[in-house]
């Protein structure tokens, strides 16, 4: 019935920035009625661009985006621009909760800001092993960045452990225990 395609491609500049390139397409497999009329079947309902360039630290230093195709064209495409409000971020700093807060509801465009949200973890997909250093950390003592981010890699865990044994400590994961659910009154 629908398909949801995001597509999030970096590329090294030679000034030393990167620029980000952030797509969402939606498209339906029938040909569906809008405002300004019939989309045939396989044409873009949605089709959204996100803009950046992006230093080594992550850091926004330009931001933007573009509305290809829209369900109320002249509407959905009026937002000005929301996005360059991006400019200034940092994509592992707080972004997440800065885009909500800046870009939510009538702020924005609810598309380009969930695409927002992809933005972080396909950065430092781009940046792992070129940019940032994955392997023995930042130099200053501290542990490669991916260490206690998710399960597999978890500072107690067999993959730390394997892959990277100087950063390995028995029992000392992040937050090896979850948290319990505060208790409710019924």
């Amino acid at each position: 019935m629908h398909t949801r395609a995001t597509l999030v491609q970096v590329y090294a500049r030679e000034d030393g920035l990167f620029e980000v390139e952030a797509e969402l397409r939606d498209t339906k497999t029938r040909d569906m009625q809008l405002s300004a009329g019939v989309r045939k079947a396989g044409d873009p309902v949605h089709d959204m661009l996100l803009h950046l360039v992006v230093d080594a630290q992550l850091n926004i230093l330009e931001a933007g985006s573009e509305s290809r195709a829209v369900p109320y064209p002249g509407h959905c495409d009026q937002h000005g621009n929301a996005y360059g409000r991006l400019k200034g971020l940092n994509l592992l700093k707080g972004f997440r909760a800065a885009v909500k807060q800046q870009l939510s509801g009538v702020h924005g465009c609810t598309h380009l800001t969930e695409l927002c949200q992809v933005l972080p973890t396909a950065v430092i997909q781009a940046f792992a092993g070129d940019v940032i250093d994955t392997r023995e950390g930042s130099g200053d003592g501290q542990p490669p960045f991916q260490i206690d981010r998710c399960h597999a890699l978890r500072r107690d865990g067999a993959v730390v452990q394997a892959h990277y044994p100087r950063w390995y400590r028995h029992g000392e994961a992040a937050s090896a225990t979850p948290v319990a659910a505060p208790a409710t009154s019924s």
